[in-house]
């Protein structure tokens, strides 16, 4: 192993690409645009002027989040932050290189710039017989990528868990905000005893591993868990006395935050806990299930964000807490649910240890992979890549056909008679849902079919429709105000039970011949012009 000055293995070639703003930014396109942010795709363009080709592959690294990505396709760079980075091909292999930077703990510098702690780092290279050993190389990322593939898609699998219980929730009581199905909703004074935490003098609280009482604070509230997470804070027995406690099975719920989106955030109790002044707690009554109070704080965030204060530090006092109203159906059916909340979550509990030892593994490896100390003799050799067609030129055009990159239309919904009743009422939104579903199969003509571009511009619609109503001196104050209550961010998502619609109109639509499933093309054979079809399966609007 040979240690190698970051430039001599790195090149910055950032200047060789034309930065593309974010307002330029398309839902679809040729070409993917690739930033800084943390989402792999940042958006596309059909714009090839500000697609770089040549410089294959390449390392993205953002300057100011330090978010690392491997491309080894054309793409456009995003503006602000983006750095363009190419691997010296005669002594290292991209992938390996981007698999090491990945490795490092790069010095955090809040939203300055990164690049400069970068450049200060020496790379490892695998020798054989004093050359480069790029076999070893490859042989390390493909390992370091399988891994990291099976991490990926054990939060996959996580996701879809998690979505499976808010399918759950909607299926068996609706909408909780919009309360289709007509469920009692009472102010939260009748879903049990309300209290809000304080804090004991600092003086009284210690760093104890003994029985002393945990002091939760929102930090251990994460969102993310059914339950809050170990506190490293314990009350010393004087402090315990002066705290609010509460026992297993009540909900603690962030109500004082720096930002909005913060508040709202709730994770149930598994033991006696105090808490401290940020967090209101609900301890259930008997007819009220924990679990179930769980998942509808969970789908109801933004509902319950808009009554907090809308000054520079969000509040949601305990009187305000106490005042929101919210679904309470039958103890019966809420108990029917934390069945399929218990069953899930150990699902999700063997998943997560199994993710905690992916990603030991992954750490393990990478350590010693990029220290020499791994035995590569059992690591199979990848099949090599594909290699890549560059996009054609205008002036060829007569003598290869242009690869097929169909860009999705612009999606025209109309106006209608169903817009009004639609914000309001579950059966009204289906049908209008419907109706539009068909006004964008007409309008497909050869691109395919997408429950995810069709899904956003309903939103966008839907969105636009509720500003209208919001701004309209005309309409009550009375509705003005439901709506508020409906969709405290003036935003319109379309949810599960909106997918369950798309989905069975797409079957009946396949079923009435209106759409037709055809494999997608990748491109064109140069001596027969034949079309080369992908893996992929594309609806498309039937010509017939």
């Amino acid at each position: 192993m040979k240690w190698h000055r970051f430039s001599e293995v790195v090149t910055d070639v950032t200047a060789k690409f034309t930065k593309v703003k974010a307002s330029d930014y398309r839902g679809q396109g040729r070409y993917k645009i690739i930033d800084q942010g943390k989402k792999p795709i940042a958006g596309y363009t059909d714009n090839s002027s500000l697609v770089n080709d040549t410089l294959l592959p390449v390392v993205i690294f953002g300057d100011h989040t330090r978010v690392l990505k491997y491309v080894d396709e054309p793409i456009a760079l995003g503006a602000d932050g983006a750095k363009a980075l190419r691997v010296n091909s005669g002594l290292a292999n991209a992938r390996y290189v981007y698999y090491y930077l990945r490795s490092i703990q790069i010095k955090e510098a809040g939203y300055s710039r990164h690049f400069k702690f970068l450049k200060e780092i020496a790379i490892p290279i695998p020798l054989k017989d004093g050359a480069p050993n790029f076999d070893a190389q490859i042989r390390i990322a493909h390992l370091l990528g399988k891994v990291e593939g099976l991490i990926d898609q054990r939060k996959q699998h996580l996701q879809q868990l998690d979505d499976l219980l808010k399918s759950a929730f909607l299926e068996m009581f609706g909408d909780p905000v919009r309360n289709e199905k007509g469920w009692d909703k009472p102010a939260l004074t009748a879903f049990g005893k309300i209290s809000t935490g304080n804090t004991p003098p600092r003086s009284e609280s210690v760093n104890y591993d003994g029985d002393f009482i945990e002091w939760i604070k929102t930090d251990n509230i994460t969102g993310d868990t059914v339950c809050v997470t170990p506190s490293t804070e314990h009350l010393s027995e004087i402090g315990a006395r002066k705290a609010r406690t509460v026992t297993s099975g009540a909900l603690l719920v962030a109500c004082i935050a720096g930002s909005v989106e913060s508040i709202g955030r709730a994770a149930l109790t598994d033991r006696k806990v105090s808490f401290n002044q940020q967090i209101n707690a609900i301890q259930p009554g008997k007819d009220v299930n924990p679990l179930y109070l769980h998942g509808l704080f969970k789908l109801s965030r933004s509902y319950i964000q808009s009554h907090a204060t809308k000054g520079m530090k969000k509040i949601l006092t305990k009187g305000d807490f106490e005042k929101i109203t919210m679904i309470k159906p039958p103890f019966e059916i809420q108990n029917r649910f934390s069945i399929i909340v218990e069953k899930v979550e150990s699902i999700k509990s063997r998943y997560k240890q199994s993710l905690a030892d992916l990603e030991t593994l992954y750490g393990a490896l990478s350590q010693r992979a990029f220290k020499g100390q791994l035995d590569l003799s059992r690591v199979h050799m990848p099949k090599p890549p594909a290699q890549h067609i560059a996009p054609v030129s205008i002036g060829d055009q007569a003598s290869v056909p242009e690869p097929v990159a169909q860009a999705s239309p612009v999606i025209d919904l109309p106006a209608s008679d169903k817009l009004p009743a639609a914000l309001e009422n579950a059966e009204a939104r289906k049908a209008l849902i419907a109706e539009w579903l068909e006004a964008y199969r007409q309008q497909l003509g050869d691109a395919p079919f997408s429950v995810q571009d069709f899904m956003v511009a309903a939103s966008d619609r839907l969105t636009e429709w509720l500003q209208t109503v919001v701004e309209d001196e005309a309409v009550a104050d009375e509705q003005k105000n439901r709506l508020a209550e409906f969709y405290p961010s003036n935003d319109v998502g379309l949810d599960v039970n909106d997918y369950e619609h798309i989905k069975k109109w797409v079957f009946e639509a396949l079923v009435a011949n209106r759409l037709a499933q055809s494999r997608n093309v990748t491109g064109y054979d140069e001596q027969s012009g034949e079309p080369i079809f992908g893996n992929l399966i594309e609806l498309k609007a039937s010509q017939t």
